[in-house]
């Protein structure tokens, strides 16, 4: 496994150069939220902490949910559970794990602002069709374990998988409720009692497990996806646990009849007793479940999209900082769309980010006259990160039309989110606002910063000089 060095891990080293910047696209908004935000009065979803409504983000016009939690009701140590889970949401870039935009928080309310999943609860959804045909289970399925292997990859166990934290929006399934996740070694066991009892492993009950305890929860889904029931019940949480310790449970259902011996196979795998035997979440993608019930994905890599990735280029600090900003802001579901499908028949072992080796597989599909030099550079230009891998956003970046999201009035949009007092003009302040998050930075960096942009020296930012950096990116 390799450890990804963006995943919850933040220096303490002050940035004193411009160079090393690097900017916290998740900020806590200083502002009201009514600023920024038309909230609904409908409540969508409830939580342990609060509550979660559906907002219109005025700038950018579109619809985002927003996560209200209330702190009178919350103990200090749950307060602090809410912000750990902010800072890791922050660090996650994975196409089927919820995305963060910001959060507020006052003396009264934490408010957690993410992108809007639709149609619901994959619970609400198994107990409505009472359970799925075998291609949509795999459909679905092969995109939780996908999230799950991207978690375990940056040594995270989540430690809650069930079918209430997994929101679909048509067949695109989003991973939410980070609450007890956790970072883990991979020679060390974790201990606590995490979870919900339907879908805890035998080995988190005895209080000493390691991160295959998400596959015994998604052997459990998938188990719930076919049948519509539990493979471990009892009439209350005591009598579930003392089941799910006998480890014992049964095909012998009438749901199960024409449920193939492929998909009894891979649940059994995956709710094995001993977790020394029991298969990873990288391995369960590769079952031939999966090869039987959907076919491989052929996305052909579009000749456009391979242009934008073969001429994509930052120039400098700062117009890599507005531009992923407003990557991660303003573009739009609809647009990631085909991107999304893209970059996940790219990323063929499914763990969450693209390889040398995968982008030059993909790109060779589309022109036989790529060399690896060529990828090389391809590679060094997308990789903002420098980790060695193209992750999700990395790719839109640079795989999106440039011409389309760098609109006029994206532009002006995206200007007036950093505008934060309407002056017309962004100063040094309201930069760090958007950009400091929890990195320590030295003022000098600020000033460079800058001065990249401001071409009449009057050390703030115009919106003629906040778009004439941005417009160099379609040249």
């Amino acid at each position: 496994m390799r450890r990804n060095p963006s995943i919850l891990t933040r220096g303490d080293t002050t940035i004193t150069e411009v160079s090393n910047f690097v900017a916290d696209y998740v900020p806590q908004n200083p502002s009201k939220i009514t600023q920024d935000y038309k909230v609904s009065s409908e409540v969508i979803g409830r939580g342990t902490y609060g509550e979660i409504r559906a907002a219109l983000h005025i700038p950018t016009n579109e619809m985002r949910a927003i996560k209200i939690i209330f702190k009178n009701e919350s103990e200090s140590n749950e307060i602090k559970s809410i912000f750990r889970e902010i800072q890791l949401l922050k660090q996650l870039d994975h196409p089927n794990i919820i995305k963060i935009y910001e959060y507020f928080a006052d003396e009264k309310f934490i408010f957690i602002v993410t992108e809007l999943v639709r149609d619901g609860q994959l619970f609400e959804q198994i107990i409505d069709a009472h359970h799925f045909s075998e291609k949509r289970a795999a459909l679905i399925f092969r995109q939780i374990l996908s999230a799950v292997n991207y978690l375990h990859h940056n040594f995270i166990v989540h430690r809650d998988l069930k079918s209430e934290n997994i929101i679909l929006e048509g067949d695109i399934i989003k991973l939410v409720d980070f609450g007890t996740a956790q970072e883990f070694a991979s020679d060390q066991k974790m201990k606590g009692a995490y979870g919900t009892a339907y879908y805890m492993a035998p080995e988190v009950i005895e209080n000493e497990y390691n991160e295959k305890c998400d596959v015994w929860s998604c052997g459990v889904i998938l188990y719930m996806m076919l049948c519509g029931s539990p493979p471990f019940d009892g009439d209350n949480d005591d009598e579930i646990l003392l089941n799910i310790h006998k480890g014992q449970f049964t095909f012998e259902l009438p749901e199960f009849e024409l449920i193939s011996d492929y998909a009894k196979k891979l649940i059994q795998k995956m709710l094995t007793y001993n977790p020394k035997l029991r298969i990873s979440a990288a391995e369960a993608l590769e079952d031939t479940w999966f090869k039987v019930m959907l076919q491989k994905d052929e996305v052909p890599l579009n000749p456009a999209v391979f242009n934008n990735l073969k001429s994509f280029s930052i120039k400098s600090k700062m117009q890599e900082a507005l531009y992923f900003f407003m990557v991660n802001n303003m573009v739009t579901k609809e647009e990631k769309k085909d991107l999304m499908e893209t970059f996940k028949a790219l990323d063929t072992n499914q763990d969450g980010v693209l390889s040398k080796e995968e982008l030059v597989t993909g790109l060779k599909k589309v022109s036989n006259f790529i060399s690896e030099d060529e990828v090389d550079q391809i590679m060094a230009r997308i990789d903002y990160n420098k980790d060695q891998t193209i992750n999700y956003t990395e790719f839109v970046a640079a795989a999106i039309d440039k011409r389309k999201l760098l609109s006029e009035e994206r532009i002006k949009a995206c200007f007036r989110i950093f505008d934060k007092d309407g002056s017309g003009k962004i100063s040094t302040c309201e930069l760090k606002q958007m950009f400091q998050g929890g990195n320590i930075v030295d003022e000098k960096v600020w000033t460079d910063l800058i001065k990249e942009v401001d071409q009449n020296g009057d050390g703030e930012i115009e919106l003629s000089e906040f778009k004439a950096i941005l417009l160099k990116l379609k040249d």
